[in-house]
C-alpha cells in the first residue's frame, strides 16, 4: 500500500508483500512444466532456507499444521503419550497432537515472553510425557535452554513451532535449530508466504529421512510403488517453492519494513497508560510478525475493535485459550492466569511489510481515539 491511502480505504490485519521476483519465479516454474512436488525451486528452497535457519535438513510440506503432525508421527508419538503444549497458541499446535492419538497437556505461558513457562512445563511432566512443543509466539522465541535441559533429563523430544517467528533469534541462534526439529508455516499472513506451505527443519539425518518417507505416502525412495509404511501426501509444490524463493531473496528488506511498523506503533503507544506493549526478553531478537498489544480489559479490547471496524480497519483478538475450547475443555486443565489474561485483553493490529508509515500512523491514531471515546 502506498502513501495515498485515504481514510475510507479498507485495511486488512495482514496482506502479503509480493514483488516481480516472485512472479518471475512462478512463471519460470510453470514454463518449465515442473509444477508438482519436484523441481529446481524445491531444491533451492531447501538449501536457502536451511542456510537461514542454520539447519542441515529442510523438508518442505503443504502447510504448517501438517509440518507439526509429520514431526510427531516421525518421532513415534502415539496413543497413550502426552505432549506438553501452551494453551496460548493457534489450535493447530494441539490438533496435530490429537491426530496422532496422543493427548495435549496444556500449560501456562510466561508474562515475560508470552511463550511456554519452563516451570509450568516441569510441573506438567508425567511418566506418559513424550514431547514438548515450544511455540515461538507472536514473533518472540521461547526460552529454550531450560526446556532443552528438561527434555534431556526426562528423555523427551523438543519441537519448535516457529510458524510465527521465522528468522527470530534465541541468544544469538536462529530459531529452527534449537530443538530436535522445528516447524514453519508459510500461510498468507506469515512473514514469508506461498499462500499455503510449510517446512520442517532438523539436524538429525535419520529423522529427516523418516520425515521424507512419511511425507510422500510412505514410498521407499529406492523402490518405486513399494510402501513399507503408511504415509501421508504432505508435499509442497515446485510452484509454491518458487514463490518462497522469491520471498527469501527479499527477507532483509521485508523484515526492516516490518520493524518500522512495530517502531511506529511503539512510538504511538508507549506513553499510554491504557495499553501494554509486548514484552521482549534481553536474550531475544524477535521477528516482527503481527503487532499485538494488551488493553486494560476485555471490554476495552472490544471497544477498540468495534471502533476500528467501523472505520474499515481489521483487527484480531489474541488466540482463545485452547483449554477453554469445546474439543479440549474437558481435559481438566487448571487455572492458567497469564494465558487467560492474554486471551481476554490481547489485540493484534494491521501488520505487513507492504504497509506504509502513513497507514500505520492512521491505525495507531484510531486506537488512541477509541480509548478516549
Amino acid at each position: 500500500m502506498t502513501d495515498s491511502e485515504n481514510d475510507d480505504e479498507y485495511v486488512p490485519v495482514s496482506t502479503p508483500d509480493l514483488s516481480p521476483a516472485e512472479t518471475r519465479n512462478v512463471v519460470n516454474a510453470i514454463e518449465s512444466t515442473w509444477i508438482s512436488s519436484t523441481g529446481e525451486y524445491l531444491d533451492r528452497f531447501e538449501r536457502e532456507f536451511g542456510e537461514e535457519c542454520g539447519a542441515q535438513h529442510v523438508v518442505p510440506v503443504a502447510n504448517g499444521t501438517v509440518a507439526l503432525h509429520l514431526v510427531l508421527e516421525a518421532l513415534g508419538i502415539k496413543q497413550g503419550d502426552e505432549v506438553v503444549v501452551p494453551s496460548m497458541t493457534y489450535i493447530a499446535t494441539a490438533n496435530s497432537v490429537s491426530y496422532t492419538g496422543a493427548t495435549p497437556v496444556f500449560v501456562d505461558v510466561s508474562a515475560e515472553t508470552w511463550c511456554l513457562d519452563p516451570d509450568a512445563v516441569a510441573a506438567a511432566v508425567t511418566p506418559r510425557t513424550a514431547a514438548i512443543i515450544a511455540v515461538h509466539l507472536y514473533g518472540h522465541p521461547a526460552d529454550m535452554d531450560p526446556l532443552r535441559e528438561l527434555a534431556d533429563r526426562h528423555g523427551l523430544a523438543l519441537i519448535e513451532d516457529a510458524a510465527e517467528a521465522p528468522f527470530a533469534e534465541y541468544k544469538g541462534r536462529r530459531v529452527g535449530n534449537l530443538g530436535d526439529a522445528a516447524t514453519f508455516s508459510f500461510y498468507g499472513n506469515k512473514v514469508i508466504t506461498s499462500g499455503e506451505g510449510g517446512a520442517v527443519t532438523t539436524d538429525d539425518p535419520l529423522l529427516a529421512d523418516r520425515l521424507r518417507l512419511l511425507r510422500g505416502q510412505g514410498m521407499d525412495p529406492a523402490r518405486r510403488y513399494y510402501f513399507p509404511v503408511i504415509g501421508f501426501n504432505y508435499r509442497l509444490t515446485n510452484v509454491a517453492a518458487a514463490l518462497l524463493c522469491g520471498q527469501l531473496s527479499r527477507v532483509p528488506a521485508m523484515l526492516e519494513s516490518r520493524r518500522k511498523v512495530y517502531e511506529t506503533y511503539d512510538d504511538a503507544f508507549r506513553a499510554s497508560t491504557r495499553i501494554s506493549l509486548q514484552p521482549k526478553a534481553e536474550w531475544a531478537a524477535t521477528t516482527p510478525w503481527l503487532y499485538g498489544v494488551l488493553l486494560e480489559n476485555e471490554d476495552h479490547r472490544a471497544r477498540v475493535a468495534r471502533y476500528l471496524s467501523a472505520r474499515r480497519v481489521e483487527t484480531r483478538p489474541f488466540f482463545v485459550p485452547i483449554h477453554t475450547l469445546p474439543p479440549y475443555e474437558s481435559g481438566g486443565t487448571g487455572d492458567l492466569p497469564v494465558t487467560t489474561q492474554l486471551g481476554a485483553r490481547g489485540l493484534s493490529l494491521p501488520t505487513s511489510s507492504a504497509f506504509t508509515p502513513a497507514l500505520i500512523h492512521r491505525v495507531a491514531s484510531l486506537v488512541l481515539e477509541a480509548l478516549k471515546a
